[in-house]
């Protein structure tokens, strides 16, 4: 089945290595590189925008405008005193801080950072095959499970196609370090889930109880919000059909950007990942107010810069994830042509890396602007939040998603303007995606007003002596609201 790999064909091989692995290594280093400079100056442009919202100055002195600020930084933890306490548990002390790097650095691999194509799929072509029967308006994709499944296939045209599109596919560079992962998203999900373990093991290995505080906040806020991150998108592999990242941008290339579809999953995909990088509003696990540094309060020099540069390379790779998932990757803006490779392949490849690392930028810009703009929930909002409210609003919109997805709602309501209009629905089947990001726009509101209703009812009656909210409010004994009026 060597027809059906896919594998770079890139030419002779340089010393013996293929061309492939010598992609993969520049790639990596390439990246690892750009990271690391990118999170010693993300520090720098979150203190300048932290000064100009507090109408300060901010970092000045190091270099014009502050600019060698981080390089100050890093060789000011080089050159600092290796403290360790004596009562820690040494082993995982010093591991922890690893393990928190290692996780999100491992987590970039499969994350595209520009121009990408999505990988060629083998289609059912066999005549009379069943799969055939079940959708003929749709393209089947298959994979032969066995060698009579194969040789069975070659005889068809589409077999053809797919060789003439695979070897043209070889031949192309993807900007991502491992290119056609199938489970790409799921593999994200699973290595930045053991991000945990840093944090646990550093706060455990400390022995002191605001390390072990934040620790122990960390794993529930972790553990708690990944459950309503997870399901938020998976309305996004329902309608592309893939947990591909090559694949869902290429989707969203073709019909449109996710967000416009589903605004309620995006919603609650860029919560959960705030969660989930410690940023405020909710970054419980460090709050300097109450646990002086939280899980990292016994690390200093080099061992807390690797808690740090964990800490916003997951910040980069979350804010990648959101515009390759909602906001089309590379492409400048929905409906809007981005390939410039008639001009030349070189300009191409500049813009779509610059569109996709300027959004990126712009997404981190808004974690920093929401530190200064939200106040810290209390860690039993943090908690209800996630389990009253983005629980069931991620169910809703999963289950919004595969309904919609399962009896075509889309087709069935661009009957009606075209009725209206007399024009012929096949004309106005563009429509079919808004109709049904629209549909699910009003589900949303609509769990969203119960559930806020829901919530004040019940607040209002766990700090009353009334036995209903609704005698509560209508009789005006809330001691709750006259307290506070």
């Amino acid at each position: 089945m060597d027809s059906l790999y896919l594998k770079y064909d890139l030419g002779e091989p340089i010393f013996g290595i293929d061309r492939g692995v010598w992609l993969a290594i520049v790639l990596i280093a390439v990246l690892m590189g750009v990271v690391q400079g990118i999170c010693a100056y993300l520090i720098l442009a979150e203190r300048k925008i932290s000064a100009w919202m507090q109408d300060r100055i901010g970092p000045n002195r190091v270099g014009p405008f502050g600019l060698l600020q981080p390089i100050v930084d890093g060789v000011k933890f080089l050159l600092k005193e290796e403290l360790v306490p004596d009562y820690v548990d040494k082993v995982f002390y010093f591991v922890a801080p690893m393990v928190a790097i290692i996780t999100a650095t491992m987590a970039v691999g499969v994350v595209p950072f520009g121009p990408t194509t999505s990988p060629p799929a083998l289609v059912e072509g066999r005549p009379g095959h069943p799969r055939l029967t079940q959708a003929t308006h749709q393209k089947i994709e298959v994979w032969p499970q066995t060698r009579a499944d194969l040789e069975e296939m070659r005889k068809t045209p589409e077999f053809a196609a797919y060789q003439e599109e695979l070897a043209k596919y070889n031949r192309t560079v993807q900007f991502v370090v491992a290119p056609h992962v199938d489970i790409g998203i799921v593999y994200v999900f699973a290595v930045g889930s053991l991000a945990v373990y840093g944090i646990v093991l550093g706060g455990w290995s400390s022995n002191s109880k605001y390390s072990m505080l934040g620790a122990l906040r960390s794993s529930a806020q972790l553990i708690s919000y990944e459950i309503p991150m997870g399901m938020s998108v998976l309305g996004v592999f329902i309608v592309t059909g893939s947990l591909n990242l090559e694949r869902i941008i290429d989707y969203q290339v073709d019909y449109g950007w996710n967000i416009l579809y589903q605004p309620l999953a995006a919603v609650l995909f860029i919560t959960a990942i705030f969660a989930e990088c410690n940023r405020l509003p909710f970054d419980l696990p460090e709050c300097e107010q109450e646990l002086v540094g939280g899980y990292h309060t016994e690390y200093s020099s080099m061992k807390f810069a690797l808690f740090f540069l964990g800490e916003y390379t997951h910040m980069v790779t979350t804010s990648f994830l959101v515009a390759v998932m909602f906001l089309g990757g590379w492409q400048v803006l929905p409906f809007v042509p981005t390939d410039l490779s008639n001009v030349h392949w070189l300009l191409d490849w500049a813009v779509k890396v610059g569109v996709l690392f300027g959004k990126m930028f712009l997404f981190i810009c808004f974690y920093m602007f929401i530190r200064w703009t939200i106040p810290r929930f209390r860690f039993d909002q943090l908690m209800r939040l996630a389990w009253q409210v983005m629980m069931p609003l991620s169910l809703l919109s999963f289950v919004a998603v595969m309904l919609v997805r399962h009896y075509r709602l889309g087709e069935l309501l661009v009957n009606v303007p075209a009725e209206i209009s007399g024009t012929p629905a096949q004309d106005l089947a563009w429509l079919a995606p808004y109709l049904e990001g629209a549909v699910l726009c009003v589900l949303s509101l609509l769990i969203l007003v119960s559930a806020g209703r829901s919530s004040s009812s019940s607040s209002c009656v766990a700090r009353c002596s009334c036995s209903s909210a609704s005698t509560c409010w209508s009789a005006g004994r809330c001691r709750a609201f006259a307290s506070t009026s």
